[in-house]
């Protein structure tokens, strides 16, 4: 089987998040690549935050919330979500992509990607905690992609 892995053609794992892609810079949500993905995958759900903002905002700040990607579909394109897919929430009060902002120094953004035993039932909307209760015990792979971002 092979490895279960998310990529993005911006940026490398652990590397610098393009301006592009910041909430001041553009807004647009990165290019995105997954391979891989465990057999009997019904769905895909992606999370976008930002752990370092605990010190900045006394909160993990939630960037992107996206579930009921087709696992067929093995790419995001830049700015986009994929047909069928549903988008969640973020701390910015809005629907969809807000991307990096960080108030202080450079903070390390994190995009998971669950891989799901079954589409959820979430509507348009949905918070990052939400779908977390919604994809308990249903989780058949899980990787992180991190990109760095400075104001």
């Amino acid at each position: 089987m092979a490895d279960f892995t998310l990529e993005s053609q911006a940026f490398e794992n652990g590397g610098v998040i393009p301006r592009q892609y910041g909430y001041k810079n553009g807004n647009s949500s990165p290019p995105l690549t997954i391979s891989g993905i465990p057999e009997n995958t019904s769905s895909l759900a992606l999370i976008m935050d930002d752990p370092d903002a605990m010190g900045a905002v006394g909160k993990v700040w939630v960037h992107w919330v996206l579930w009921n990607i087709d696992p067929n579909n093995s790419k995001i394109r830049e700015n986009s979500t994929p047909p069928g897919s549903i988008e969640g929430e973020t701390d910015f009060g809005e629907i969809g992509y807000g991307g990096p902002a960080p108030p202080d120094k450079e903070h390390t953004y994190e995009f998971k990607l669950y891989a799901l035993d079954i589409k959820l039932d979430d509507n348009k909307g949905a918070t990052k905690k939400q779908i977390e209760k919604s994809i308990e015990n249903h989780i058949l792979g899980e990787v992180v992609l991190k990109g760095r971002y400075s104001p």
